[in-house]
């Protein structure tokens, strides 16, 4: 995940308070604009600035929701980025633009998270997604086909299977392509014409469907993913490009990480404690540390493993714990909880990642004061 604050939060400091529970509660995962409804309608309520059209915020209110923020009748909205804040003001500024929005980053650097939070304060619909893949077709771009009603009656409006695109076009809303890159090339170029032209041709019935007010795009892409299809210069071209990094700072990444544990916990109904700052810090700095190739007080060199160990992937690790503890512990996360879902993200290939957990094991987490339980529990794993 990644996430955006006009402050750095620093580490000892507690995560907002929680949400009070939901309509939509009993759903495993609600989207944003139900699990954050309540933000948005105060949000709405308080925002007096001049909104694009059929925007539901003012793109002051659309930052404020991102990245957190006390109104002006006391109602605290919390972060949902926590980060760079003048890369959420440019995402929103293209937004009220007629260019298309690229969020593009390495993994866990929370792309499809602002994507779906911006969707969601713009829209106030996060759901006309298309999730790209090798296997997504033309069709899932532009319109399919009810091919029973197209064989008995021949090609007409009723027959036509809208796309998530093309319903966004039709309602002036934000539509969200996820993974890009991973769309093969010829079928990114689908979005060419709708990127420059605002139309969405139909030439079986002679006709088009043209885009109201209010109508983008946004795409988050990595150059990462194995199968990666590059973009074509042309579709370049019509994106306005925001590169999502990764934390700057260790106390960003706790934050993150301990802002997103203690929610999902709560969404998942987990029985466990929420997990202690310090077993947070001790996952984040190891993270960092094998990302970086070097400790946090720059003495030793490490070699790094081959994923990318994003705070999304600690977000995992950590909740993981959670569950252990909850289910076969007493409820408070340890060391032993841990160290499962730590091999499991370092060691994503088993000759080359096992060589650099091990030797970072004897030459930092052995060595390091308080760290002695974690040591012992990751080598009863090995």
């Amino acid at each position: 995940m990644a996430t955006t604050k006009s402050k750095t939060q620093h580490p000892d400091s507690q995560p907002p308070t929680p949400d009070p529970p939901s309509p939509n509660s009993s759903l495993l995962r609600e989207h944003a604009e139900q699990q954050f409804a309540h933000e948005l309608e105060e949000l709405a309520k308080a925002d007096t600035r001049q909104r694009p059209p059929n925007w539901k915020l003012s793109p002051w209110a659309v930052a404020i929701y991102l990245l957190g923020g006390k109104l002006d009748n006391g109602f605290e909205v919390s972060p949902k980025y926590i980060g760079n804040r003048r890369l959420m003001e440019v995402a929103i500024a293209t937004l009220a633009t007629d260019r298309a929005l690229l969020l593009y980053g390495v993994p866990g650097t929370a792309k499809s998270w602002v994507s779906e939070h911006l969707a969601a304060a713009v829209s106030g619909d996060s759901t006309m997604l298309i999730q790209g893949t090798a296997g997504t077709s033309e069709e899932a771009i532009r319109y399919g086909w009810n091919y029973a009603r197209l064989l008995a009656d021949g090609p007409s409006m009723e027959a036509l299977v809208a796309s998530p695109m093309m319903r966004a076009m039709a309602d002036g809303k934000i539509a969200r392509v996820e993974e890009l890159t991973r769309i093969p090339s010829d079928v990114q170029d689908t979005l060419i014409t709708v990127l420059s032209e605002k139309t969405l041709p139909v030439p079986e019935l002679n006709t088009e469907v043209q885009a109201t007010k209010g109508f983008s795009v946004i795409a988050t892409a990595n150059n990462r993913d194995r199968g990666v299809n590059e973009l074509s210069s042309a579709l370049k071209r019509r994106f306005n490009t925001v590169i999502l990094p990764v934390p700057n700072t260790i106390e960003e990444e706790v934050s993150i990480v301990q802002q997103r544990v203690t929610s999902l916990g709560r969404a998942l109904e987990l029985p466990a404690e929420v997990p202690a700052l310090e077993e947070i810090q001790r996952v984040v700095t190891i993270f960092r540390e094998l990302r970086g190739g070097v400790t946090i007080d720059g003495k030793t060199k490490l070699k790094s493993p081959t994923g990318t160990l994003s705070p999304a992937e600690a977000i995992s690790v950590v909740n993981s714990g959670m569950s252990l503890s909850a289910h076969f512990g007493d409820g408070s996360l340890t060391a032993s909880d841990l160290i499962s879902g730590l091999v499991g993200a370092v060691v994503k290939d088993p000759i080359q990642d096992q060589v650099v957990w091990k030797e970072y094991l004897e030459t930092v987490v052995k060595e390091r004061d308080g760290w002695k339980d974690l040591y012992r529990a990751s080598r009863v794993m090995l």
